[in-house]
């Protein structure tokens, strides 16, 4: 069986198909060097000429010899691509109708609510004026991974056809709740799942070419699951958040949260119905073979018995960071590069504009603190490299 495994950069999930055995076709932005060798390998730009849409995938992918296809980032926010593949192919994740249905905010944070779960108060169709005693952020409804939020301005001036309204259309207010951002990553049947890990997200670090809200990297475990008492009471909070989700939108596969953690109290912000950034580091630090997790309970029902708090409480950290670029360049000789930790490594010459994606750092050791300096560090170094 040949799997197509398509997005916006698909290595992690990949690499961790191939790990378990199965067969793949990698087909995504940038065809990073990681692949070359092991798998099937395509870039948009470099094979197909193509700049990065769904659209694009999708047509890439049709004379292409496979048999069932598992999508990444951002296909989350286009079912009908996903139902597209699914004309000519089996799919391996949430279906396109679950997929549209957990990604419709006004329905997902209204049920949310409605169950007693903590969300952020958010503004949809604009018909109502927010409060000015809060903080806002105005977030895409078609976003990811931080592209595009930014804190809400009453005064910020709008173009004439947006006048009257409290953003332009496309966008929705959220208030804005401070606290730890953090990540869930679950794996589900339609009826039944299992967390398999907690995060702490690193959100627009200078060190790594980002800015504002833009998702940076990841840190596994999250900090405060080392104390037993916050452990139980996050990991709670986490089963019955991932347990409602899965029974309401009959979700399968793994899938991914995003949300805040204030005061010991859970901020659902996001859910992501498909492999997300942060489950690299959980097989590396868990040894769970994430894909092969993925496919068996979409074609088993199977649900692994993972125990999770046996995992942690042992000290060591794992982390991952993403360097973006922070003007136009070309790439160096990136010979050796994965050797050092690095992953996703463009290959040698490459051009990089500005903002985009250069390659991700990974790091493991003893505490928070020295993983977030080791990450830094290897991005510091990185760039010297790039930039002279």
């Amino acid at each position: 069986m040949k799997i197509l495994i398509a997005g916006v950069s698909v290595r992690a999930m990949a690499q961790s198909a191939l790990r378990s055995g199965y067969s793949v076709i990698a087909l995504d932005a940038f065809g990073d060097r990681d692949l070359i060798g092991a798998a099937e390998s395509y870039s948009l730009r470099r094979d197909f000429q193509a700049v990065y849409s769904p659209e694009a995938l999708l047509e890439a992918g049709r004379d292409m010899d496979l048999d069932a296809v598992a999508y990444a980032s951002n296909l989350e926010n286009h079912p009908g691509i996903i139902a597209g593949f699914g004309e000519r192919c089996r799919v391996f994740g949430n279906a396109p109708d679950a997929v549209a249905s957990v990604r419709n905010w006004p329905d997902l944070f209204g049920r949310l609510g409605r169950a007693g779960f903590c969300v952020p108060e958010t503004v949809f169709g604009w018909e109502t004026s927010p409060d000015p005693g809060r903080c806002w952020l105005l977030k895409p409804l078609l976003g990811g991974g931080g592209h595009g939020i930014r804190f809400y301005s009453p005064e910020r001036k709008t173009r004439p056809e947006n006048e009257g309204r409290y953003a332009a259309p496309g966008f929705m207010l959220q208030e804005y709740v401070p606290g730890r951002p953090c990540s869930a990553a679950f794996v589900a049947n339609g009826k039944d799942c299992t967390v398999l890990g907690i995060t702490e997200q690193l959100i627009g670090l200078r060190p790594f070419g980002a800015h504002g809200f833009r998702y940076t990297g990841t840190i596994l475990p999250l900090a405060e699951m080392l104390d037993p008492d916050c452990r139980t009471v996050i990991l709670e909070k986490i089963r019955r958040l991932a347990a409602f989700l899965t029974r309401e939108y009959g979700l399968a596969g793994v899938n991914g949260i995003d949300f805040i953690l204030r005061n010991g109290q859970v901020y659902l912000t996001e859910v992501n119905p498909r492999y997300s950034a942060s489950m690299e580091v959980i097989e590396i630090a868990y040894g769970l073979p994430v894909f092969h997790l993925h496919l068996r309970s979409v074609l088993d029902k199977e649900i692994p018995g993972f125990d999770l708090e046996a995992r942690l409480g042992h000290g060591k950290f794992y982390g991952k960071g993403y360097l973006f670029a922070e003007k136009d360049l070309t790439v160096p000789v990136t010979d050796g590069w994965l050797e050092r930790g690095v992953r996703d490594v463009p290959r040698s010459g490459e051009t990089i504009r500005r903002n985009g994606p250069v390659c991700t750092v990974l790091a493991a050791g003893p505490g928070r603190r020295k993983i977030l300096a080791d990450l830094i560090l290897g991005a510091e170094a990185l760039k010297k490299e790039i930039y002279g």
